[in-house]
């Protein structure tokens, strides 16, 4: 029974080809190349705002010159990792584009998580060196140590090819973000410079953002979404306003920054748009063009009433980090019935919905979401094991990779992809992947919890989340009593 092909007559070549129609040439440049283009075209305009003052294009490339030159003295160069250990500040940002320019690939932790996830997650980044704040000293986390806000900035020289330590070219990392893991390990997912400009090449495209726009960076730089936030805006001739180090987690600071910078693209997880637009003046944000929202599911009600309060379209988009940051997006529209499909792929991706045979479904057939094409991670840092389990062999196309998602999906009749839900304990929180293995292992390392119980209160969290998620995303979840009971 099994090996009767369900697709109607024209079907396959309908979900293979007709819907994922998305081939063209590959954009060619490196999130370095692409920043100096724009600094070229307007070196006086304005492009970071944060903390008490703002830099122009020509500053801000000055400063990244200096601390990439200090970075390549120190024997960073292609290839090469480098953390930063900081927290969201005009320091972290030229920090982050030093890395790049050196040829070196970043991988940011956030210094406030547990000492013991940052050892872990350095070890197996296993970088040259890290970037630290200045209150953070002399902590290196086993690693050289460089306080940014130390480095002479005197020496603005263009770091030129002939500067760096090999060539740097659209195959090689430009990052590292660490995701929660099934095994109770935080696992590093290493991405391409080729991969992240498919995605900001293909953003700019579709939305086309100008000297204009203000971009609000607010997503802490340990996840994807983060990414286009820092460099998109920078490659457009925009203005990057960077909310106060903890300002994303406080919904009245962000609707006061949307008003107060005249901010016209942000991007929020579904679930803080009610506390947003509780926040919001009467006046709304008039100055809001686009809201991008991802992470979660989208409701069309949430949506509408978003995009009627502040006038702003709102865009659904959907991607995990192995496939640098979004690979499908969709506009909300008022025909949006309960919640708003992710849409199709953007260029240079596929997206495959499968049976677990790996043969595609019918239309409006719920199957595992599969991804191919240009925007694929190189897979997990020093996990070639792990990489071999989600990066399989393509069946569509002979050499090629496709990621699994474990995320469930279904076309549309529309040639639409609908979010189903997860074919694993993978839940949801606030945009945040949280593994229950992971809560697992942490439970069943502890002495007084012991192996058995460990599992049983796993699952116990996992329900509770999972219909927190649903019902009440805002509120705040009291572990203590759910494994009370």
């Amino acid at each position: 029974v099994g090996d009767i092909d369900l697709l109607g007559v024209g079907e396959r070549d309908l979900v293979l080809r007709e819907w994922n129609a998305t081939d063209g040439p590959a954009p060619v440049g490196t999130l370095d190349s692409l920043f100096v283009d724009q600094v070229v075209r307007t070196p006086d305009a304005v492009a970071l705002v944060g903390g008490s003052g703002s830099l122009t294009y020509r500053q801000f490339d000055d400063r990244v010159n200096a601390v990439a030159r200090h970075l390549i003295g120190l024997g960073v160069g292609v290839e090469s990792r480098v953390v930063l250990a900081m927290r969201r500040s005009v320091e972290q940002v030229v920090a982050m584009y030093a890395v790049i320019r050196a040829g070196g690939a970043y991988v940011p932790v956030d210094p406030d998580q547990p000492a013991e996830r940052i050892g872990y997650v350095v070890e197996t980044a296993d970088p040259m060196l890290v970037l630290v704040d200045a209150d953070l000293g002399e902590v290196s986390f086993g690693r050289t140590a460089v306080v940014v806000a130390d480095v002479d900035l005197s020496d603005g020289r263009p770091v030129t090819a002939a500067d760096r330590r090999g060539a740097l070219d659209p195959e090689n990392t430009a990052y590292v973000l660490f995701t929660s893991g099934s095994t109770g390990r935080p696992k590093g997912v290493a991405v391409s410079h080729g991969a992240a400009v498919n995605q900001l090449v293909s953003m700019q495209a579709e939305y086309g953002l100008d000297e204009r726009d203000s971009v609000l960076q607010k997503t802490p730089a340990t996840f994807d979404a983060s990414v286009w936030e820092f460099f998109w805006p920078l490659q457009a001739g925009a203005r990057l306003v960077l909310a106060s180090a903890d300002g994303h987690r406080d919904p009245q600071y962000l609707a006061a920054v949307l008003v107060e910078q005249s901010v016209t693209t942000v991007q929020f997880v579904p679930s803080m748009l009610p506390m947003i637009l509780a926040a919001l003046p009467e006046s709304g944000a008039p100055s809001l063009r686009r809201m991008f929202a991802g992470g979660e599911a989208l409701s069309a009600g949430v949506a509408a009433e978003f995009s009627r309060v502040t006038g702003a379209a709102v865009h659904n988009l959907y991607g995990p980090t192995e496939a640098a940051m979004q690979v499908t997006r969709r506009e909300a529209t008022a025909a949006d019935a309960v919640v708003v499909p992710i849409g199709g792929p953007v260029e240079g991706t596929k997206v495959f919905v499968l049976d677990s045979r790996l043969r595609p479904v019918p239309v409006g057939v719920p199957g595992e979401l599969y991804l191919a094409g240009v925007q694929l991670a190189r897979g997990y840092q020093s996990r070639p094991d792990l990489t071999a389990e989600r990066f399989v062999a393509n069946p569509f196309a002979g050499g090629e990779r496709m990621y699994r998602t474990g995320d469930l999906a279904r076309w549309t009749a529309a040639g639409e992809l609908e979010f189903v839900g997860r074919s694993d304990f993978q839940v949801k929180l606030h945009g945040l992947r949280i593994e229950l293995g992971e809560v697992e292992a942490a439970l069943a390392a502890d002495p007084s919890v012991g192996q058995a119980a460990a599992a049983v209160v796993d699952t116990a969290v996992g329900r509770h989340l999972v219909g927190y998620v649903t019902a009440a995303p805002e509120a705040v979840v009291d572990v203590a009593a759910v494994t009370a009971t």
